[in-house]
């Protein structure tokens, strides 16, 4: 049996991009004894995590899942109302694919910059999946390499900080269309992908994956997940499913959370 961790490190970005605050730790001995211990201070989406329930609204609507408001989730602090406890009680398991639409896009030299506001379209999705001869079944866990980690992996300090200050940043993610809802309405129970949007940043159109995904449907969607190894492994064997696990931090009320994930083979 096979473990590949999907977690990208925690402190990976000196400055998160979208004005999120970086990871911060601190580590100081218990003195007088010769113990440590250490606190940490994140933004839950700073690096890779799951986007929970109470993210992202339908923004004209002003109404989360199952029509919370936002004075819902502020009146009091102990309020938990779709909170990422909810997740963190059985985890996200399944069968999880990967659609590895880097490696697809440069064996075919198909343009593509991850920095730059941009659609991976449904067409090319389901290009790659022919590409890898991979079946797709009705509550898998979605995963798209879009080549975002690999390409941020190759600046330096100074060009992943600059590009983190713009405010929002353009990105490319996948296309907003009623297709690609469709196409993951009708196959998965999540979704995922290496970038810091899963969605084309800014909106194309007048609404957000999102908001739908979110708030319309109570679909996870993952964010920055570290996918190169597991890219690596399943060119290797030629099979891009696995076993999925992940154990979200048990947090009454979150957000977001990292998501512990590991693929099984």
């Amino acid at each position: 049996m096979l473990r590949i961790s999907l977690n990208w490190p925690l402190d990976a970005q000196s400055k998160p991009s979208f004005g999120r605050q970086a990871f911060h730790k601190i580590v100081y001995q218990k003195a007088p004894r010769i113990v440590n211990d250490d606190v940490w201070t994140l933004n839950t989406q700073s690096s890779s995590q799951w986007d929970g329930l109470r993210h992202f609204a339908y923004q004209k609507a002003q109404k989360f899942y199952n029509g919370v408001t936002l004075d819902d989730i502020h009146k009091n602090d102990a309020n938990s109302v779709n909170g990422i406890q909810a997740w963190a009680a059985k985890g996200i398991v399944g069968r999880g694919v990967l659609l590895d639409f880097h490696s697809w896009r440069t064996a075919n030299k198909v343009a593509y910059d991850p920095f730059q506001t941009g659609s991976i379209t449904l067409e090319q999705l389901k290009a790659v999946a022919r590409y890898q001869g991979t079946e797709i079944r009705f509550g898998d866990i979605l995963m798209i390499r879009s080549g975002y980690i690999a390409a941020f992996n190759q600046l330096s300090t100074e060009q992943a900080q600059a590009y983190a200050s713009v405010v929002p940043p353009p990105l490319s993610g996948i296309e907003q269309s009623e297709d690609v809802l469709q196409w993951i309405w009708e196959n998965f129970a999540a979704v995922s992908g290496d970038q810091p949007s899963f969605e084309c940043w800014p909106t194309q159109r007048e609404w957000h994956l999102h908001e739908i995904l979110l708030s319309g449907w109570g679909c996870p969607i993952g964010e920055l997940f570290n996918l190169e190894e597991l890219s690596e492994h399943c060119k290797k064997i030629l099979r891009w499913t696995f076993f999925v696990v992940s154990e979200v931090c048990h947090v009454p009320g979150g957000v977001a959370s990292p998501p512990n994930i590991l693929a099984i083979f």
